[in-house]
């Protein structure tokens, strides 16, 4: 094993994160393998952002092409991470390929899909991935909800807007409630989001939403 490799299999996180940190430091494309296998099992978050941050300071016209390999890896660690490496990365030619994942088997990988497709597309794809993620309104869990809604206000107001219109015309209650909530967390980004859900709620139900208006 390398001076690397031992590093990352100790136990104490706060050796892996030092080890990912001087990979970092000393960027070799050597390093490359034996950073992604750790991606895949690596159980600390600090230590994942380290290994992140690793791998970007490797040239990225030899690291990308490597990293949407791992999008086909059998974990589901192994694919979220790679999404937000190729979300840091910014390289357009990996669009397709994170776009393909915006259906993925695993919910986490989805999420991590949502905010990597939003880093990536381009110009001419941005309607298209808002309609998109617009199809999940009113899904999920709390978490869930606050992930989509965070990704739809990243597009932008300009892209977002119609696709919400028509959700909440033409969705059910929990479509309207999330729609309601999107749009305060657009307003006010600071707000939390579970009162914005309780708020919209309420909205709903006094039948104060724009789609029940007529």
């Amino acid at each position: 094993m390398s001076p690397l490799e031992t590093a990352l299999a100790n136990p104490d996180p706060s050796l892996r994160l030092n080890a990912a940190l001087r990979a970092g430091m000393n960027p070799s494309l050597g390093d490359l393998e034996i950073l992604l296998r750790q991606c895949a099992v690596e159980p600390d978050f600090q230590v994942r952002e380290m290994l992140t941050w690793a791998l970007i300071r490797l040239p990225a016209d030899r690291v990308v092409p490597r990293v949407v390999e791992e999008l086909a890896r059998a974990e589901p660690q192994a694919r979220r991470q790679a999404l937000h490496t190729l979300s840091k990365f910014k390289d357009p030619t990996a669009w397709s390929a994170v776009a393909g994942r915006l259906d993925d088997e695993d919910q986490g990988v989805v999420r991590t899909a949502w905010y990597s497709a939003v880093a990536l597309a381009p110009e001419s794809e941005r309607d298209w991935l808002a309609g998109k993620l617009a199809a999940s309104l009113g899904h999920g869990d709390a978490e869930t909800q606050l992930s989509l809604s965070r990704a739809l206000v990243a597009l932008g107001e300009d892209v977002i807007a119609s696709v919400l219109a028509f959700a909440a015309e033409h969705g059910d209650a929990a479509v309207r409630q999330h729609v309601n909530a999107t749009e305060r967390l657009q307003q006010d980004p600071d707000s939390g989001f579970a009162t914005s859900i309780r708020s919209a709620r309420r909205e709903v139900a006094l039948g104060r939403t724009r789609s029940t208006k007529g």
